[in-house]
């Protein structure tokens, strides 16, 4: 039996790097890592260590307040009490173009793109109106300005012609496959993207892999070391428990930009060091 499924996991692996069309595909049916168990100690491990992280907190809130009639999932996310003092939820449409600024720059500068983009365009409206040359000056601090500018005219000329309206809201009556379905439509807008906007915007049990979450999954076992982020987003999704998803993902993208023993990639942050926390991702507990 052992044999067999090294069989299939090595045939698994030499196919192409391709997305599965199907979420409920299994790209590593044999890789029984992470447990629940292990992802409730790594999360409260993380937890314990950073705190949860300020930038999220709002997107929890509005979680949470969603979960109000299901206590028994509620009580299974760890007690916050934190308060941002925002308290307007974010339109999908906003959280969606933010995430796409956010590509392949710092957290400072995809926030002040964003934050030029509004300035300079008040509503959407004005963004799909606008000269394609116009949205690139006003994104340009964020970098990649041209890519993310076409992006970003995709979707909104998408949306006026499909829907007669610049508005994203019409997901949260769909299914989850059709929320992806409707969102990988958009040229430009990948896997992480679509995965992002259902985990902060639409509060649905979904679980990015961002580089960090990527090296960390690699480095603690709980993907074969063979693993391409997809096959990573497909397998961590089946095994991590929904009511752990959302802070575990948190905390693992926050401890990847912080902690020096699970990243030698350079930050602008402060990162980590041995003097300032011993890795709880590095003890034996998720060693399995």
């Amino acid at each position: 039996m052992q044999k067999t499924c090294k069989r299939k996991q090595l045939q698994l692996d030499g196919r192409s790097q391709k997305t599965p069309k199907s979420t409920t595909e299994e790209p590593y049916p044999c890789h029984h890592r992470p447990t629940a168990e292990e992802c409730r100690v790594v999360r409260d491990e993380l937890l314990a260590l950073h705190g949860f992280p300020p930038e999220f907190l709002k997107y929890r809130r509005h979680r949470l307040m969603k979960m109000e009639p299901f206590s028994n999932e509620a009580q299974s996310e760890p007690l916050i009490n934190s308060d941002d003092g925002d308290h307007k939820e974010e339109s999908v449409l906003d959280g969606l173009i933010k995430i796409v600024l956010s590509q392949n720059t710092t957290e400072l500068n995809s926030q002040k793109a964003f934050a030029s983009l509004k300035s300079v365009f008040p509503t959407w409206e004005d963004v799909y109106a606008a000269e394609t040359k116009s949205l690139e000056n006003a994104i340009r601090c964020g970098g990649l300005a041209p890519r993310k500018a076409s992006c970003i005219k995709n979707v909104l000329s998408c949306l006026h012609e499909r829907k007669g309206k610049l508005c994203l809201e019409y997901l949260r009556d769909l299914s989850v496959d059709e929320m992806k379905s409707e969102l990988s439509n958009f040229k430009g807008v990948g896997p992480k993207t679509v995965a992002c906007v259902l985990m902060f915007n639409l509060q649905q049990d979904d679980f990015p892999v961002d580089t960090h979450v990527f090296e960390i999954a690699r480095a603690i076992g709980w993907v074969p070391a063979v693993a391409d982020r997809n096959k990573t987003y497909l397998h961590l999704n089946r095994r991590i428990p929904n009511e752990l998803k959302f802070d575990l993902n948190c905390l693992l993208y926050t401890h990847g930009k912080l902690c020096r023993k699970c990243t030698m990639k350079g930050s602008s942050q402060k990162k980590l060091t041995s003097k300032d926390c011993s890795c709880p991702l590095s003890v034996n507990v998720v060693e399995g």
